[in-house]
């Protein structure tokens, strides 16, 4: 395989670093997550962390760098899905939700918008719902289609 999976991993739960890390071993697809801190992986010829500085987007900035066409990119952060998306690579969040051209513009509005109303002091409920075994399996689910394809 000559694509790479990118990871946001400052935010990436460790349960799917752990799914990442045996399916690079199984698949042999390079993995790498990028991170404002030091990140600890198993060692692998298939697995590397790299850390950036710390500072607002830096660990984003580097994953758009460094993503091409049908690379895949780990992220929760939408505006990083949105301009990976543009380069042709996918986004899959660490909950199973693919992002792709089709659908990443729609979340990208809605955050916005989410966004403006916070700031205007409108209060809309709680943060996002703890991590799940549905979510860990719909992630599950998603990487292996992927890794599929990639065959």
């Amino acid at each position: 395989m000559t694509v790479t999976i990118w990871v946001d991993a400052d935010a990436c739960p460790m349960v799917v670093r752990e799914i990442l890390f045996k399916a690079a071993e199984r698949t042999g697809v390079s993995l790498t997550l990028i991170a404002n801190q030091a990140v600890r992986v198993p060692p692998s010829r298939y697995i590397s962390a790299v850390q950036v500085s710390s500072g607002f987007d830096v660990a984003d900035n580097e994953i758009v760098r460094r993503a091409v066409a049908g690379d895949l990119v780990i992220t929760s952060d939408i505006p990083l899905a949105a301009e990976v998306i543009e380069k042709g690579a996918l986004a899959l969040s660490p909950r199973g939700e693919l992002l792709t051209s089709d659908n990443v513009r729609g979340r990208l509005m809605m955050r916005d918008f989410m966004d403006t109303m916070r700031s205007s002091g409108v209060h809309s409920g709680g943060g996002a719902a703890a991590y799940s075994a549905t979510d860990k399996q719909a992630f599950a689910n998603q990487l292996d289609r992927y890794l599929a394809r990639q065959r």
